[in-house]
């Protein structure tokens, strides 16, 4: 059998010269089969290093046998995703939110403060600029400091390298069976597969990508991916404002961001920062008098942390996300990590008067409400009588008690006890978040005694839905209340019925008794009733009929027009929920939304064009490619005269003496036209205000989760108390922005002179009086504000 010295000859060629002397010749010395050993190792060494480590290297990037795992192809090498967050922006460009799997939004490298890549570079990769995506002095560091089980020796990846790591999810994605037999294997290979894509990445990108790329991949903790989404949430900056310790947290963040995360782990945050700012000093990337004026100075966060639930129109972004996923179903892209760009119709300043509106008279009318219940349970019947078994029902109506039902049984006692077993919670208040304790009834019956709301204005003549309120507070009460709820809308409906009324022969200066009359209905007769008896058996106009709300009238007129036609003509005006066609649809005892409604109102401003209101004007592809453009739907709803008849009669309810929107105020309607129609439902459920101006249409409701819910005085819960205080808060903010450019002033008037005369009671139109006729007008004194009854 051949010696180990024979299969080195073989393999060297010297097989036979070798085999010769060792029969001819006395056997070899010590010290000569020391030197033989020697060389034989040195061989094998050195064959290994030709041939060995290129077929190793080979073979990974192959995957030979399938044995080490995939690699990526050249197309996604030269074309890297991430997951990217879908951003929302409001329509005078700031940002809204984000849709997201993991917070990442992309930057360039122009968009980086430098000392964020000078802290970066001085502590995870002093020799960037120099190696080709192989640090090989790092590299021997590293192998050094393994033989002499030296852990301080540091590692050896390059940001090249890091790179590859984050981009293509070499440690797991990529993995192959060799990798998942040993710890030792696994690390080999995914430092193989880390080295080659390095150098690849170096040969297709500069290094100014690969920096920019690595900082758009790399985990900063705080569910923060990438450095604007870091930057945002630990400082609330752009990358490019960052400065030299803002900076050097960032760097230092990266290489464990749970143990160095300045939130929850501050003192390791400020030892690595520190770390960082010397390695920048060592490197002269600052200089040492600025290095001690930094080091010691407080992290100084203004942290955040990225939610759906925060910011600023969660409900219009939450409603918005039903649409997207459907588009990007259709058209075949990821909401949630395509990183696409949505421009919304909203207005940030007129989102956030709105939002300031609604939180100021929510919260006083909570108090109120609370004041008034004087500690009974808001839920009554009819009669006033609390409801018997209200939250019990109520409860069982939940994903909660089904699921325990599932667990032990309909009929089984642990049920109840576990919904009567107090535990540890945080709970909504207008004084913020309350930590107690309560049991799931408890914290039912505790949110079913506040009141909600929903808010909506649009631009009427484009359709652009300008604010969107959808209730008090997202994180814990998720309904909205704009489009999502549907509720009787009361006297707000009514201004739908006189359209229809106009088209019918009827006029703003129509003369109506208030009278008392019964109509047939299935099963019996209907005799509706006026929410006071103020004006019983007075004559009066159509206009102030309808500005005081008197539902007797109402009932006449669509009695004589028929409700069939009232129903064709909301259709007609964008209404799609379900109408009843009987005579108490023209108290609008129909269920719509908010939505539907403010949409209907803006038919009247926009010369009888009603336009379908909308809230995305496009989306763009995360290169700024617009994908699709968006237009509203229009519709020819009614004539540009009864168009301009209507907004005559809505501003009856702000003109008129006993005018429900008088108290709107002499500030807003001084040298102004708003119109306006407020709305209660029976036993005051649910309160609502509408108002119409010039360049506005806007709309509140407001009311209890559960219809029984309410005031239990139909004076404190008429929506001129309850909604319409939203709306003149909100206007009052709007036109003290200027640069909204959103002003007082008149209607337009129809192209044409009117067919009907408006000189309702004295009034004159100024624009279609005969010439002369202005100089002979007396002046009335402004408006004052009146009572609200």
């Amino acid at each position: 059998m051949p010696t180990h010295a024979s299969y080195f000859g073989i393999f060297t060629g010297q097989y036979s010269r070798f085999a010769m002397s060792t029969t001819q010749q006395p056997g070899p010395s010590r010290g000569s089969k020391i030197f033989k050993r020697i060389s034989l190792f040195l061989w094998i060494i050195f064959f290994l290093a030709i041939l060995g480590l290129p077929t190793y290297i080979y073979s990974v990037r192959v995957n030979a046998f399938g044995l080490f795992g995939g690699f990526p192809d050249l197309e996604e090498i030269e074309n890297p995703q991430s997951s990217l967050a879908t951003v929302m922006y409001f329509s005078d460009g700031k940002e809204m939110g984000k849709y997201f799997r993991e917070n990442r939004n992309q930057v360039t490298f122009d968009e980086l403060s430098p000392y964020l890549v000078e802290a970066l570079t001085a502590t995870e990769d002093v020799r960037f600029e120099d190696h080709s995506g192989i640090d090989f002095r790092a590299m021997m560091r590293v192998a050094k400091g393994i033989i002499t089980s030296n852990n301080s020796a540091g590692g050896g990846s390059t940001l090249s390298m890091q790179t590859a790591k984050n981009l293509f999810d070499t440690r797991t994605k990529l993995e192959g069976p060799l990798a998942k037999q040993n710890k030792y294997f696994r690390y080999l290979i995914d430092k193989t597969k880390e080295m080659i894509l390095a150098v690849i990445l170096e040969s297709n990108y500069s290094k100014k990508e690969i920096m920019a790329l690595y900082l758009n991949t790399v985990e900063f903790g705080s569910n923060a991916y990438g450095i604007r989404a870091a930057s945002e949430t630990f400082f609330d900056k752009h990358p490019s404002e960052l400065n030299a310790q803002e900076a050097a947290l960032m760097a230092g963040i990266v290489q464990a961001p749970s143990r160095l995360s300045p939130v929850n782990n501050p003192e390791n945050a400020l030892k690595r920062r520190e770390v960082v700012l010397f390695q920048m000093k060592h490197y002269n990337y600052i200089g040492q008098e600025e290095y001690d004026s930094i080091r010691l100075t407080p992290l100084d966060l203004s942290y955040s942390v990225a939610s759906h639930h925060r910011g600023s129109a969660t409900y219009f972004r939450a409603q918005a996300r039903n649409y997207l996923m459907e588009w990007c179903e259709e058209n075949g892209y990821d909401l949630w990590g395509d990183g696409l760009r949505v421009y919304t119709t909203i207005d940030s300043r007129m989102q956030e008067y709105a939002e300031q509106a609604v939180e100021e008279h929510m919260k006083e009318l909570q108090k109120t409400f609370y004041d008034h219940l004087q500690g009974r349970s808001p839920w009554v019947d009819d009669d006033g009588k609390v409801i018997d078994g209200f939250l019990e029902n109520v409860m069982k109506r939940t994903s909660r008690y089904r699921e325990l039902v599932k667990k032990y049984g309909k009929s089984s006692d642990s049920v109840n006890i576990v919904l009567n077993t107090p535990h540890k919670m945080k709970v909504f208040s207008w004084e913020g978040e309350i930590d107690t304790m309560l049991s799931p009834i408890d914290s039912m019956r505790y949110y079913k005694h506040f009141l909600h709301t929903g808010f909506m204005a649009m631009d009427p003549e484009t359709g652009y839905i300008k604010a969107w309120v959808g209730g008090i507070n997202f994180k814990y009460f998720q309904f909205d209340h704009v489009k999502q709820g549907i509720r009787q809308p009361g006297s707000t409906f009514k201004p739908i019925l006189y359209a229809a009324a106009l088209e019918n022969g009827y006029s703003p200066c129509h003369i109506m008794e208030d009278a008392e009359n019964s109509y047939a209905v299935p099963g019996g007769t209907w005799t509706p009733e006026n929410s006071d008896r103020n004006f019983e058996g007075q004559r009066m106009t159509l206009r102030q009929a309808m500005g005081r709300s008197m539902n007797r009238i109402a009932a006449y007129v669509i009695d004589k027009i028929k409700p069939v036609t009232v129903v064709n003509k909301a259709r007609m005006m964008g209404i799609k929920s379900e109408l009843a066609a009987v005579p108490s649809l023209s108290l609008g005892t129909s269920d719509i939304s908010l939505y539907e409604l403010v949409g209907a109102y803006s038919t009247f401003v926009n010369e009888g064009v009603w336009t379908e209101p909308f809230y995305i004007s496009r989306i763009e592809d995360k290169n700024g490619n617009v994908l699709q453009s968006f237009v509203p739907r229009t519709k020819e709803a009614m004539s540009e005269e009864n168009a301009y008849l209507m907004t005559f009669m809505l501003r009856g309810a702000s003109e008129e003496q006993g005018g429900t929107a008088r108290g709107l105020g002499h500030d807003l309607l001084s040298e102004n036209e708003i119109g306006g129609k407020t709305g209660t439902t029976q036993n005051a459920s649910d309160g609502w205000f509408v108002g119409v101006t010039k360049d506005l249409v806007a709309g509140v409701w407001v009311g209890g989760d559960d219809k029984p819910i309410h005031f239990r005085s139909w004076v404190l819960g008429q929506g001129a108390r309850t909604a319409m205080p939203v709306y003149k808060r909100f206007m009052t903010k709007v036109y003290a922005d200027p640069d909204l450019n959103i002003t007082k002033g008149p209607f337009k008037r129809p192209s044409k002179r009117l067919s009907v005369d408006i000189n309702c009671a004295g009034y004159i139109d100024p624009l279609y009086m005969p010439e002369g006729m202005a100089d002979s007008l007396v002046t009335e004194p402004p408006l004052e504000e009146a009572e609200i009854f």
